[in-house]
């Protein structure tokens, strides 16, 4: 934020909206997709997420190479869980959640 270069004060002020939204996103997966049972809503979330932290990357680039790098990691696994994610609603029928029927 100290740089001369108001470009780089804006990117660096985007970057930190984007980091805090993936934060949240980040946050909403588990209760949604372990929870809550719903897999659909983790997947919209999670490649929300994955899209989110691409364009962060995008942003980041112009401000710090390496923190744009650190994020290629986790870029990798954001694409592996939306594998997994879409992969278990798909096997499952699009519902994780058992249906509790009562025995008399």
């Amino acid at each position: 934020m100290s740089s001369v270069d108001p470009r780089v004060v804006a990117d660096t002020r985007r970057g930190a909206t984007l980091y805090t939204v993936q934060l949240g996103l980040n946050l909403l997966f588990m209760p949604l997709f372990f929870g809550l049972g719903r897999p659909v809503e983790a997947l919209v979330d999670i490649v929300s997420l994955t899209g989110t932290v691409a364009y962060l990357a995008s942003v980041w680039s112009g401000v710090d190479r390496v923190a744009t790098y650190c994020l290629v990691p986790y870029l990798a696994w954001l694409g592996f869980a939306t594998y997994l994610t879409a992969g278990t609603g798909y096997l499952n029928g699009w519902s994780t959640k058992q249906n509790e029927e009562k025995v008399d």
